[in-house]
């Protein structure tokens, strides 16, 4: 592996998705971050695929740092051309990319396999009409009688709404159609907000610190991740040995599930009877300085700049790795 002093690391950020102010602010955080811990730093910030393809190609960079979030950037379409251009890049490839980016698809394989998460049901704009999503999520919302409306392939809470009413599920599902034409509508778990860091070093996935999510007012709506002062974060969250464990156990299980590699942040709710229920899994998370991941690092032990180093050196070994992959099946052929 390169030393730091060596590396150079080319941070990908922007892009046209509704989470670009977010990438925005990500990817400078990285770019200080990486330049304090002493490696080479390229910041490529565009708009439009193309810009950012013809941008890596230009590049001379050792490993492409992505801290797109949402859209082509998350979803595993960034992922894959990297792979055909032969780059090295961070976190999951295009298959566990695309799969967490798509919470029916992770939703359907958390059942499959047994990973607890709440109940659901899917609705389609382009296949449904108004009146048929409406009147199935009022059907959704008697059973449950409070739900959470939320795009599919959205995050930062993006388009996300808690309803507990007939007029409030209405509203609640045009808007996540807005961004989204595949809705979910899931059922509310009361109980207690929690993210998990899982960290994945030759071959071997452990938890960071667990970390309770406590906003101010309301729920984790985006102004309440992304604004100083909104929401209390409490690292290492103060949850007895046992719920500790099966909330790492749970992370760690959607992590490996979906086939992620580096790094990933899972988002559960803990009940009050102190059951784990995975919500999603993000392959690209944020860095910001109010970032989740970096908070849970922090109480590893790590600051920014170590994780930072520490996500773009285990990537460009796992890049490293796939392209011989790949040349050992060529060369089988």
């Amino acid at each position: 592996m390169r030393t730091k002093n060596r590396m150079k690391v080319a941070v990908l950020f922007g892009g046209d998705s509704p989470e670009r102010e977010v990438s925005l602010s990500s990817g400078r955080a990285i770019c200080s971050a990486l330049s304090e811990a002493g490696v080479g730093v390229e910041p490529i910030s565009v708009e439009k695929p193309r810009e950012m393809l013809d941008a890596v190609g230009r590049s001379n960079a050792d490993v492409f740092f992505i801290a797109l979030h949402g859209g082509w950037g998350e979803g595993g379409r960034l992922q894959a051309a990297l792979e055909m251009m032969g780059k090295a890049y961070t976190g999951s490839g295009p298959t566990p990319c695309a799969i967490a980016m798509d919470k029916r698809a992770s939703k359907a394989m958390f059942v499959m396999d047994g990973v607890p998460t709440p109940r659901a049901i899917y609705l389609n704009a382009e296949k449904e009409s108004d009146e048929s999503m409406i009147m199935r999520s009022l059907e959704a919302l008697d059973r449950w009688g409070k739900a959470v409306v939320k795009p599919c392939c959205c995050g930062s809470t993006v388009g996300v709404t808690i309803a507990d009413s007939a007029d409030r599920i209405r509203d609640a599902v045009m808007n996540a159609a807005e961004f989204d034409s595949s809705v979910i509508v899931e059922e509310y778990i009361p109980g207690r907000e929690i993210t998990v860091t899982v960290w994945e070093e030759d071959g071997k996935a452990i938890a960071l610190p667990v970390i309770q999510i406590v906003p101010r007012s309301g729920f984790y709506t985006y102004e309440a991740k992304y604004t100083a002062g909104k929401t209390d974060y409490l690292c290492p969250a103060p949850l007895s040995p046992e719920e500790t464990s099966r909330v790492c156990d749970a992370s760690v299980a959607a992590h490996r599930l979906l086939g992620c590699s580096v790094y990933s942040r899972v988002d559960l709710r803990l009940t009050d009877e102190g059951l784990p229920l995975v919500l999603e899994v993000n392959t690209a998370p944020g860095m910001t300085a109010t970032s989740l991941v970096p908070k849970s690092a922090a109480a590893k032990g790590w600051g920014f700049p170590e994780l930072a180093l520490r996500i773009a050196e285990s990537s460009l070994a796992l890049g490293e790795g796939r392209g011989e992959a790949k040349r050992v099946r060529r060369a089988a052929r």
